[in-house]
């Protein structure tokens, strides 16, 4: 039966600002579910509070609602769109869910009319009511862990005394494990408890005896109308229960588990999601198994929604989850639907997968001083990458080389673990490092039976670890000139990096590379297809893997590559890799609109990033998808294949503009700002001699490499100071310091962090006023795109400041200024795209703190509040294609925007709170205000002075 044509105009509800435990997962739900539901003829109107997203753009909705994510609003729109028939929760995680319900509760829907499609109210409340889960799997026969719910605090004593310790405390209708938490000791247990009611917006708690050591598993489904149910994915968490699936290390498909469990775990999974009502769309459900032969399987929850599993699973298989689950939710059938990749095979194939893939967490544990770094259920990662290879081992490599953290991958960089004690301990106590340790420990020659019984990880993935190490052992009997071609085409098949085969071999990367250009060991790519070639996929969705040669019968040796270059112009769009704080959604919505305006100027684009929660990874964003990390090699391989025209870097946030100066060093065309004005920009020393020229005022400052140095500085500066290591993004490392003593310990805790770093001292103007501005340059002419001024004061990152479009209280003389500024440095850094600048302003003076010939966190924000599509623009300028006076600007604004900050300080208890020159938010949300009596502008200019940290 088709879809359900009463269906006229539908009202997508997004996930709001960006925290840990709710991403841009969502953005890429929410832009596939409008552009599902559009494909249809049906139009979608959405609500979503965060400017940084390409849910939010224009383009995405007939109509976007940049509104808080409160009932309010959502009268609001109803009242001014009355054609609304039909509601979508399912794609802006627990937020939308949230908000879903607490209308139905007011009766908001039935007043209006509106029905929810994809999910009913008996299946969210079923699944989030811990009671009521639990029940259900009684009645089907689906095991579950002893557990009881409690809704006050003597209830909760009870039953922790039936029950007994080891226990875990899960609140009801939370997000991320908000609240939840092991219990070991009686002791501790008060405290969690109240916790736990606390974090709940029912107050309930579900008490269940704690299945420490048994193995999680994942599957993400989709059910039709019809009860036609497909497993798109099984996905194996390699850390044990105990561990909060989004801070585990994750792989798919399942590897340790027996077919015949796997049958018994899909058949409980099609039960569950068939017995929770009315419910059409995608679905997420966690098991734990036993880590014995018995193999038993226990239900701990079920999802009826997209989640950040099903980004993972979508990007997994090529199978686009949120895409299908929005024609469910239609009224479509699964048998009805084609599969998106293979366009001859239906949306009811399940997929399989002839590759390995593995996600690792990317944390940020340096932004929240004094916080607990131990995993546990409570969720603590802001972002995670993906690697996909043909073995275990070699996606493991590309996952931990995607990271950024200045790893190549597992040991062979000197960077390992060597003391005994803190080895264990680090074992011990799960922390963000722990893929590296268990590495680190073989490698001292602990037992893995010893790790085993430490960690509960599975044997079977302790000896792949164990292969890793016992290659890299034999690699470096040999030397560059004896090394056969063997072992380092497996060295190469099991993910090593050259620069770690460099490092065993004690020789240059460069050297490693030479030699397999010399040997024939080349990568080799292939395609994401659903259906293990079985079928011929038409989408351009690869990963890249090494494979020996195949000799033919007439001689003829070679190796097979799937990815074929086409005779047309090409362009090579780097991405931003994983999220974290300082560099987040908003440069994947760079990325994505760079991309569209290249296909507009009739290029073929080429996208590489490794991140799988975002729409930059999309296979049909780019017209070609390289999924594989950010890494040198991989970029310097996929540029040698396909011969681009050039390298756009100044989308993609720090990440890609690292890049910069390798890619001029190898004679790599960067499209747009050259690499020598990205330095100057960089280098403080060479900008402020620029400034001096130009004539504009910048803050007292010195470069110091060591204390000493920065003490003798201090003396010429007069404090307070600003201190800072130079190359970096979200002001990592920053801080004001008002004393020698403070300088000093910064100082050396800097140096200790980022060795051989050169450290900027700026003169601190106290009590300044902080702007930036936003501009598009051709070389020749600029344009100002927007000029905010923070309400907080100069000393608050720019990213965790309330930034105000227009200014508010900016004179005209210093907006002259502003504008004359950025104009000269702008032309000076011959900058061709975007450029940021930002400025202190004091006694009627505009300072320049710093300019960056890149995209922006702003510039999604002054897009969204203009209406005008500025990254567009840009990219068309960087090409060539267009001078910045082709463009015809018409900024729209009544009143004022307002971004606004958003932390997940929540997630981490005893944590210091304060602001600083260091970022410490995790995503943002835009506020419309009419003018400047707003009640919410009048409390943030009050409270903007009270958390400046020095």
């Amino acid at each position: 039966m088709p879809k359900d044509n009463s269906i006229k105009s539908v009202l997508i509800i997004g996930s709001g600002p960006i925290v840990i435990g709710q991403a841009c997962e969502f953005d890429y739900a929410g832009s596939q579910s409008a552009r599902s539901i559009k494909e249809e003829g049906i139009e979608v109107i959405l609500i979503n509070s965060n400017p940084a997203t390409i849910m939010t753009d224009p383009s995405m909705a007939d109509h976007v609602y940049l509104k808080p994510l409160t009932t309010k609003s959502i009268i609001e729109i109803l009242k001014a769109h009355p054609q609304i028939d039909a509601v979508l929760p399912t794609m802006g995680g627990q937020t939308a869910l949230n908000l879903c319900l607490e209308a139905d509760e007011k009766g908001i829907w039935n007043d209006f009319n509106v029905r929810m499609i994809g999910v009913d109210v008996n299946a969210i409340n079923i699944t989030e009511d811990r009671e009521q889960f639990k029940q259900l799997l009684e009645e089907i026969g689906v095991g579950a862990a002893p557990a009881k719910t409690a809704n006050s605090f003597l209830k909760g004593k009870e039953i922790a005394q039936e029950f007994g310790f080891p226990l875990v405390i899960r609140p009801s209708f939370t997000l991320g494990g908000t609240g939840a938490a092991f219990v070991h000791r009686k002791e501790d247990f008060d405290d969690l408890l109240t916790r736990g009611l606390e974090a709940s917006p029912i107050h309930e708690v579900l008490i269940d005896k704690a299945l420490l050591g048994w193995k999680e598993y994942e599957l993400e489904l989709l059910r039709d109308k019809n009860d036609n149910v497909v497993i798109i994915c099984s996905i194996e968490n390699m850390d044990p229960m105990g561990i909060h699936t989004g801070d585990s290390i994750t792989v798919a498909p399942a590897m340790t588990l027996s077919d015949k469990t796997f049958q018994r775990m899909r058949d409980m999974a099609i039960k569950m999601m068939r017995s929770i009502g009315n419910f059409a769309g995608g679905c997420n459900v966690q098991f734990a198994v036993s880590p014995d032969e018995k193999e038993d399987i226990v239900a701990i929850e079920i999802n009826p929604r997209v989640s950040r599993s099903s980004a993972l699973a979508s990007k997994a298989t090529g199978y686009p989850i949120a895409k299908i689950a929005s024609k469910l939710a239609l009224g479509y059938t699964l048998d009805e639907l084609q599969n998106q990749i293979t366009k001859s095979t239906s949306a009811l194939f399940e997929p399989t997968l002839d590759y390995v893939i593995v996600k690792i967490p990317r944390w940020n544990f340096d932004k929240f001083e004094g916080a607990d770094r131990t995993l546990g259920l409570q969720m603590k990662s802001v972002g995670e990458v993906m690697g996909i290879g043909r073995s275990f081992q070699e996606a493991l490599h590309k996952a931990t080389q995607s990271l950024e953290i200045k790893r190549n991958g597992l040991g062979a960089d000197g960077k390992s673990y060597t003391n005994y004690e803190q080895i264990i301990d680090k074992l011990t106590h799960a922390s963000w490092d722990r893929v590296f340790v268990i590495y680190d420990a073989i490698q001292m020659g602990i037992p893995l039976s010893r790790i085993h019984e430490i960690t509960k990880i599975d044997m079977w993935f302790l000896r792949q670890y164990e292969e890793l190490y016992q290659l890299e052992k034999t690699i470096s009997t040999y030397q560059i000139d004896t090394l056969p071609k063997n072992l380092l085409l497996e060295g190469k098949q099991k993910g090593f990096a050259d620069r770690q085969i460099a490092h065993m071999l004690g020789c240059l990367e460069s050297q490693i590379y030479k030699l397999r250009e010399q040997l024939g060991v080349k990568r080799v790519y292939k395609l994401v297809d659903t259906c293990a070639a079985e079928f011929k996929a038409q989408t351009p969705y690869y990963y890249s893997t090494f494979e020996a040669e195949v000799e033919l019968a007439n001689g003829e040796r070679f190796v097979a590559n799937e990815s074929i270059v086409t005779e047309r112009k090409k362009v090579v769009v780097l991405g931003s890799g994983p999220n974290r704080i300082g560099q987040g959604i908003e440069f994947d919505y760079s990325c994505v609109h760079g991309v569209l305006a290249a296909k507009e100027c009739g290029f073929e684009t080429i996208m590489i990033n490794c991140n799988p929660e975002t729409v930059s990874t999309d296979f049909d964003t780019a017209d070609k998808l390289y999924f594989e990390p950010v890494f040198w090699e991989h970029i310097y391989d996929i540029i040698q294949h396909e011969k681009p025209e050039g390298v756009i870097v100044q989308l993609g946030g720090q990440t890609a503009l690292k890049l910069a100066e390798k890619l001029a060093k190898y004679n790599i065309r960067i499209l747009g700002t050259s690499f020598d004005a990205l330095d100057l920009a960089e280098d403080r020393g060479r900008f402020s001699e620029l400034l001096s020229q130009l004539n504009i005022p910048y803050p007292k400052f010195g470069i110091a490499e060591t204390a000493d140095e920065a003490s003798v500085l201090a003396d010429s500066l007069d404090f307070p100071l600003l201190v800072r290591p130079s190359y970096v993004l979200g002001g990592q490392g920053m801080k004001i310091v008002i004393n020698k003593q403070e300088l000093e310990e910064h100082v050396i805790d800097l140096l200790k962090n980022i060795p051989g770093n050169k450290l900027l001292l700026d003169h601190y103007l106290d009590g300044a006023i902080e702007a930036e501005a936003d501009a598009i340059c051709d070389g020749e002419n600029v344009y100002i795109i927007g000029i905010m001024e923070h309400i907080e004061p100069c000393g608050i990152h720019s990213g965790d400041s309330n930034a105000t479009l227009p200014p508010f209280n900016l004179g005209e003389f210093v907006m002259q200024q502003i504008k004359d500024h950025t104009h000269k440095i702008a032309l000076a850094l011959k900058t061709v795209g975007l450029i940021n600048v930002q400025f202190a302003i004091k006694d009627d003076t505009v300072y320049i703190i710093e300019a960056n010939p890149r995209a922006s966190r702003t510039v999604p924000f002054i897009a969204k509040a203009y209406g005008e599509p500025y990254v567009n623009y840009a990219t068309k300028v960087m090409l060539g294609v267009n001078k910045v006076t082709d463009f015809k600007f018409n900024p729209q604004l009544q009143g004022y925007a307002i971004k606004q900050p958003v932390f997940s300080f929540s997630k981490f208890r005893n944590v210091n709170k304060a602001l600083g020159p260091e970022m410490k938010s995790t995503g943002e949300s835009i506020l419309f205000i009419d003018d400047l009596k707003d009640d919410q502008f009048y409390e943030l200019y009050a409270r903007r002075k009270m958390y400046l940290s020095k």
